[in-house]
């Protein structure tokens, strides 16, 4: 399914170097009337790109039940913009500095992609609802895998993290590592929009109706889930993983909390259509342990340093380059 290229190509082109960046907006906003979202040094971000990103955001949202309305959809295309222009300016100036990769690792990366695809034509046809072709998927896996290794040599390589400061932050920031109420669901889902009417709705409420006997009579929930779900996670067998509060919609929500681990939900209705929910585990409130988040702490800490440093670099490069934004 396109979701899964969708993911790879928000982390091809901006995750690797917007999650570790700050914006720094400093060029004019206008319209352009020729499909360019932004000029960086004579370099064009088009439209198409910044629409694709832009997309990727929306599309997370959505799965949680939530759109954006007209400001805050606004703002997410100016930040998507800000780390479009940063990853260029250092992508630019890895060029400068020669920085390579190889054919293999490039490869290995793009295995990578094709392999969350059941066979060649489902990848291409996902390439080609995103208005891409495999030469330009390899491009931008080439220029991601660039830029972080120009990153990694400028500054993580050098960039250490003692057991001291780990510590010292778990020990300033007790709250951080409060953990909510969680519960380790999958889900069947037949969608319907909510503005069906009502014969496609009750062809729908038939097709989970039937869902639900099958599991009621012993079938496999992940079995049947992989079989009929038309959710993103119907080829996990349902998986969701696990999820706190507030990050589903209220029904299913409710549904899925009100279950006992081995529970099965009866039918669920929200605004994508009719829901089956399996419960395997629920995780209560709590306060992590040191030692069971000590891990996580370190890599964490080091891409705060690595961050501020690229950060202040990247300042310094919007400030000799010739930037040009034109948002629509």
């Amino acid at each position: 399914m396109d979701i899964k290229l969708r993911r790879y190509f928000c982390w091809s082109t901006i995750f690797v170097v917007l999650s570790c960046i700050s914006s720094h907006a400093s060029a004019s906003e206008n319209k352009s009337p020729d499909g360019k979202a932004a000029i960086v040094n004579a370099t064009i971000i088009t439209q198409a790109d910044l629409d694709r990103e832009v997309g990727v955001f929306q599309q997370r949202l959505m799965s949680q039940g939530k759109v954006l309305n007209e400001s805050q959809l606004l703002e997410t295309k100016k930040r998507v913009l800000e780390g479009l222009i940063n990853v260029e300016l250092l992508y630019q100036e890895a060029q400068k500095q020669g920085t390579e990769v190889s054919d293999e690792a490039i490869n290995k990366q793009l295995g990578n992609v094709k392999s969350r695809f059941p066979n060649e034509d489902e990848f291409k046809k996902s390439l080609s609802k995103m208005n891409l072709t495999e030469s330009l998927l390899i491009s931008h896996i080439k220029r991601a895998l660039i830029v972080q290794q120009f990153i990694d040599e400028k500054y993580a390589q050098s960039v250490t993290v003692s057991e001291k400061e780990t510590r010292a932050y778990y020990d300033a920031n007790p709250a951080a590592f409060k953990q909510p109420e969680q519960v380790k669901a999958s889900h069947i889902l037949i969608k319907v929009s909510p503005q069906a009417d009502e014969p496609q709705k009750a062809a729908a409420r038939k097709k989970i109706e039937v869902a639900q006997q099958r599991v009621k009579k012993g079938e496999d929930f992940a079995a049947v889930a992989k079989e009929v779900s038309q959710g993103p996670s119907g080829e996990r067998g349902g998986d969701l993983g696990y999820f706190r509060r507030g990050q589903m919609m209220k029904p299913f929500e409710e549904a899925a909390f009100a279950l006992k681990p081995g529970e099965v939900s009866d039918i669920v209705e929200t605004s994508f259509g009719y829901h089956l929910i399996k419960l395997f585990d629920k995780k209560p409130e709590g306060t992590l342990a040191y030692e069971e988040i000590k891990d996580k702490i370190q890599p964490y800490l080091k891409q705060k340093k690595v961050r501020e440093q690229v950060d202040l670099y990247v300042a310094e490069l919007r400030g000799k380059a010739k930037v040009e934004q034109f948002l629509n």
